[in-house]
């Protein structure tokens, strides 16, 4: 979805750390819970078994990422239809301010989440981070984690859409983690890690759910700054960068893509068939109780 262009932005709520110095050579692990970051991996959609045929490199950001103040140059919607990192930045206030006030509905306080841009690498409270392990959110410091040049690679390794819904579908799923983490599912991940009904698929793909939910309703959602919606209304082409984003992160379709086989027994996300379905639930109802995907049978 593209912006309203006179959408007011507000960077503080975005850290950047590109060109803080940590460089390419940092390795995921150590630290107080470097171990957990690869759990976390399910979250986005990435199948830790297969880190290694997904590299570590980071690539050119597939929108101009922009120069000199960083995320500080970020002040409009125009912005946010130029750059990625303004993208990112607007979707997080979008989604800031649409999650408080339909989870009030359901007496539940919303906290905002920390979202950090970084390049190559970073370190966080589930220890230290690479380009490899794509966008995560880290339960341990409650920040969301995006490298640009993650959406060039689910472009150019992936074969999603390069769409704005495409992107910002990543963000709210990010998002989508910390609200279970406030309403308390988002261990059932690691107490059930893998397989096709797993607590992990399950949590991945509700997650999908809420992004969804999010779409439903950001273009109606308005900018406390101005009071006009954030976002102009989504379009069928917005919505199929969105389902094609979904789909590129399945497990069958990663799997099938790095080793030529599909192994449903390691799944921890999800077949991209059940998270283009879950993501679909989400935006076709607009309810945040039709994303229990704990209680059905087959996810």
């Amino acid at each position: 979805m593209s912006f309203n262009d006179g959408a007011q932005l507000d960077p503080s709520q975005v850290e950047d750390r590109r060109g803080s110095g940590l460089g390419r050579g940092t390795k995921i692990g150590g630290g107080i819970g470097g171990g957990i970051v690869v759990l976390l991996l399910a979250l986005l959609g990435f199948n830790p078994n297969i880190l290694g045929d997904l590299g570590g490199g980071s690539q050119p950001p597939a929108v101009e990422s922009g120069s000199g103040g960083g995320v500080n140059e970020c002040r409009t919607g125009a912005d946010a239809d130029k750059r990625l990192d303004c993208r990112i930045t607007g979707t997080v206030n979008s989604l800031n301010a649409f999650w408080p006030a339909y989870l009030a509905d359901y007496n539940v306080r919303y906290s905002q989440p920390g979202t950090v841009i970084f390049d190559q690498a970073t370190n966080t409270g589930c220890g230290a981070a690479t380009t490899a392990v794509g966008p995560f959110y880290c339960p341990a410091d409650v920040k969301a984690y995006f490298d640009p040049g993650f959406f060039d690679e689910l472009v150019t390794r992936f074969g999603s859409s390069g769409g704005p819904l495409a992107q910002e579908y990543v963000v709210a799923h990010e998002f989508g983690h910390h609200v279970q983490n406030i309403l308390g599912n988002l261990d059932r991940a690691q107490q059930d890690p893998q397989g096709p009904q797993s607590g992990a698929v399950r949590v991945e793909l509700q997650a999908d759910c809420y992004a969804g939910l999010w779409v439903r309703h950001a273009s109606s959602q308005a900018d406390p700054a101005t009071g006009q919606p954030f976002l102009d209304p989504i379009t069928q082409q917005d919505l199929q960068d969105a389902l094609s984003a979904a789909s590129a992160v399945g497990d069958d379709r990663i799997q099938q893509a790095a080793t030529g086989r599909v192994s449903p027994e390691s799944w921890t996300h999800g077949s991209s068939e059940q998270r283009q379905k879950w993501f679909y639930q989400g935006y076709s109802t607009g309810d945040i109780n039709k994303c229990d995907t704990f209680g059905v049978a087959v996810p």
